[in-house]
């Protein structure tokens, strides 16, 4: 981001189970390096955005692709990256899927994007192996690299996410950044079959009444991830 300073869209306020918003960090942190807000940011609550997949509101998540594909016709866009599928957080999931719905609007508008993906709980190489030949990657230096542990350290909210990725792969290991090309043509990005982790971690939230549902891939991704992929209007 320092490098390019791009235009950031930001799905949700990030406020989780107990409802407190951590948007302003985001705002402090882009600000910080020059990047810019996009027209998507942070307008639903992790909790609006789960109620939303629970209850197959199909039409906001296309109302949300086209804005996005709105804004990638305005700036021209040339290349967009943004989260990969993990099965880890569903919002994370349903990113893409709203990325890679953005794209194929954008593209039947005459725009030209490459793609691209990163992990958010994984390991930064370790998506997929190898990495392939048209990923781009980016190697930071000393300097580059404090700046961004301090960063990441003075992200208040993420405290344990961030100690918790350093512990799991070390400093090192965010030296490098990959990014991962996409098939937008790929409904799911995985086996479909494939159970996510998201579904036994909301089994444990609903145990312990953070929630009262479990969001389930069958019953609530995939078809909301149907809906995107054949979306074939949009208001760019």
């Amino acid at each position: 981001m320092s490098q390019l300073r791009p235009v950031v869209h930001v799905l949700t306020d990030g406020s989780g189970s107990d409802g407190q918003p951590r948007i302003d960090s985001t705002s402090a942190l882009l600000d910080s390096v020059g990047a810019t807000r996009g027209r998507i940011y942070g307008g639903m609550s992790d909790r609006e955005i789960y109620g939303a997949i629970l209850n197959r509101d199909h039409a906001r998540f296309l109302a949300l692709a086209e804005e996005l594909a709105a804004s990638l016709v305005q700036h021209g866009a040339d290349l967009v990256a943004g989260d990969g599928i993990e099965g880890f957080n569903p919002s994370h999931d349903v990113c893409r899927y709203i990325i890679n719905a953005a794209v194929r609007l954008a593209a039947a508008a005459g725009l030209d994007i490459q793609t691209y993906a990163f992990p958010l709980d994984g390991a930064p190489h370790a998506q997929h192996a190898p990495f392939p030949a048209n990923g781009l990657s980016v190697r930071l230096d000393d300097g580059l690299l404090r700046n961004k542990l301090a960063a990441a350290h003075a992200y208040s909210e993420l405290r344990d996410e961030v100690e918790s990725a350093l512990q799991r792969f070390g400093p090192e290991a965010f030296r490098s950044e990959y990014l991962w090309p996409v098939d937008v043509s790929d409904p799911y990005g995985w086996d479909p079959a494939r159970v996510p982790y998201y579904e036994s971690y909301g089994a444990q939230r609903v145990a312990a009444g953070a929630y009262e549902h479990v969001l389930t891939f069958k019953d609530h991704v995939q078809p909301l991830a149907d809906a995107l992929w054949c979306h074939r209007v949009a208001a760019v």
